[in-house]
């Protein structure tokens, strides 16, 4: 696989770990009986602050994968991954240290990172539009 195309799975197969993962954990919470099965609110409002930035991190995961994804995409059907080959790694990597900063921290310094690694993300995207509308 190219670059892109792995880079693509890589986003979706880390949207689908955060999301086993906090089903897991979910689910031991069920089982232990410390929550009821029908006790879930959908942004784990009603759980530990870990579970809340769990549901936040998957959350901005989904909500970025049309945008990051339909560009990697875009370039993949139209032969131009040659534009976004060369960075997939730097935005899959900026991906995984925004989600991961999230899960550990909310203090002042991990929101100021963890927005760097977003800001990485975004830079990315807007070049990789900028060059697919125009090449």
């Amino acid at each position: 696989m190219n670059p892109t195309l792995t880079a693509l799975a890589g986003f979706v197969a880390w949207s689908l770990f955060l999301l086993v993962l906090m089903e897991a954990i979910r689910t031991k919470l069920v089982v232990t009986k410390s929550v009821a099965p029908n006790e879930f609110k959908p942004d784990n409002s009603n759980l530990s602050p870990f579970m809340q930035r769990l549901a936040r991190a998957h959350a901005n995961c989904v909500e970025s994968l049309p945008v990051f994804g339909g560009l990697m995409l875009i370039a993949l059907l139209a032969g131009k991954s040659s534009v976004t080959d060369p960075l997939a790694y730097f935005f899959l990597c900026a991906r995984i240290v925004q989600s991961v900063i999230h899960l550990g921290s909310l203090s002042a310094p991990a929101v100021t990172l963890r927005f760097s690694a977003f800001a990485v993300q975004m830079g990315i995207g807007v070049y990789w539009a900028f060059r697919l509308l125009l090449s």
